[in-house]
């Protein structure tokens, strides 16, 4: 056994591992996995939302309307995904699939190349987040795209590019109100006021641009389907099985209580995530900085009625990034918050983990959020007294020595 074990160690720490081209290889490899799993098993359903907003534009039917001769469920994102989704839409169904899959793989896969971290440490990110990849990539939904969005328009403001870091941020708003939490960026950026005024100008663009393809009455009335649509779903996933997988679902789904406000929670949740902001001194250190975009991509996740098991690439981003960012060794307890991270979060959706657990346990009560979760707690304090500069410092005078 120990012999195996030696071997297989000596396996992993090849050099083929460690290269950016495997890791490229293998989150391209994976959304080609998931196309030739959904589509030739024609269960795409989710995809066919999405192209045909832009048919229904085109003929301007509603685009949050039951269409059950074409799919099943409704379109939750808003009337600018009809023209980003465009180019997926205007090709043959097996074609725009694949594309879409590849396209979401791809843009996050750049947007984690752009952190400013060692070249192990991100290619940990890589293989500890490539199952949950697979997760979301089985969904076809737009959840890879939004941690895209998050993690570059945070490299954008560190760069200072804040022009299109704030283009990012209004394109993720505007497609499914996710992107907004990329303002949490705001005190970070060297140009607060280029910043606010290029947020604005990007939130009339954004707004008005289907409505100069599809015209003003039509775009107007599917605003407001839009956040009619967002409100019942919002109060149709309070208990619903495979939705509201966060810490508010798990909250709720454990006490079984209908009665009371998702507000009270969330506004614990944002008392919490502001606390870090008080200490400004800290800001100048890229590692505390760093540890708030873990905190922003787990803070939307675990706090949203709308969270799935497909949404959790967002929260693993956020996951490997608290891990590998901090300016310190990571105790024995972090570790065993990302082996039961990997086991709980990411494995449970798939048959390599107990069937029974899965279906009488985790999914009723919504435990895969319970890692996320619990390490969020953990950053939120760690944000809150540790000296990020004091333990950065001394980190390097000791590589220094």
């Amino acid at each position: 056994m120990q012999n195996l074990l030696k071997r297989l160690n000596t396996f992993i720490h090849k050099p083929f591992f460690s290269e950016y081209r495997t890791v490229f290889g293998l989150w391209m490899l994976l959304a080609v996995v998931a196309w030739a799993l959904k589509y030739f098993h024609h269960s795409y359903n989710n995809f066919l939302i999405f192209r045909q907003t832009f048919w229904h534009a085109l003929s301007h039917l509603s685009l949050y309307a039951e269409y059950p001769a074409e799919y099943f469920d409704h379109n939750h994102y808003g009337p600018f995904f009809t023209l980003f989704v465009a180019p997926f839409a205007f090709t043959p169904v097996w074609l725009g699939l694949l594309s879409w899959l590849l396209f979401l793989s791809f843009s996050l896969y750049v947007a984690t190349r752009t952190l400013p971290l060692e070249k192990k440490k991100l290619i940990f990110i890589y293989w500890f987040c490539a199952h949950e990849l697979l997760t979301a990539l089985f969904m076809s939904q737009f959840n890879i795209g939004i941690a895209a969005i998050i993690i570059l328009s945070f490299t954008l403001i560190e760069k200072e590019k804040d022009i299109w870091a704030t283009l990012l941020i209004v394109i993720g708003l505007f497609i499914k109100l996710y992107g907004v939490v990329g303002l949490a960026f705001f005190f970070f950026s060297r140009h607060k006021l280029r910043f606010a005024i290029s947020f604005i100008g990007w939130v009339v663009f954004i707004l008005i641009l289907p409505m100069m393809v599809w015209g003003t009455d039509y775009i107007l009335g599917q605003y407001e389907e839009w956040f009619v649509r967002l409100s019942a779903k919002n109060q149709d996933n309070q208990f619903a099985l495979m939705q509201n997988i966060s810490l508010l679902g798990m909250i709720r789904k454990i006490s079984g209580i209908a009665t009371y406000s998702d507000l009270y929670p969330i506004c614990i949740g944002l008392i919490l995530f502001g606390l870090p902001y008080l200490r400004i001194k800290q800001y100048k250190n890229p590692a505390f900085r760093q540890a708030l975009l873990a905190s922003v991509l787990m803070f939307v996740v675990l706090f949203s009625t709308g969270s799935e098991s497909s949404t959790y690439i967002i929260a693993f981003m956020g996951v490997s990034i608290w891990y590998v960012t901090a300016p310190w060794k990571r105790s024995r307890a972090d570790i065993i918050l990302m082996i039961f991270a990997f086991i709980l979060t990411s494995m449970s959706p798939s048959d390599l983990f107990p069937a029974y657990l899965r279906k009488n346990y985790v999914i009723p009560y919504a435990l895969k959020a319970l890692p996320c979760a619990l390490i969020w707690f953990k950053l939120v304090y760690e944000m809150c007294f540790k000296d990020y500069a004091k333990l950065q410092d001394k980190v390097i005078s000791q590589i220094k020595v």
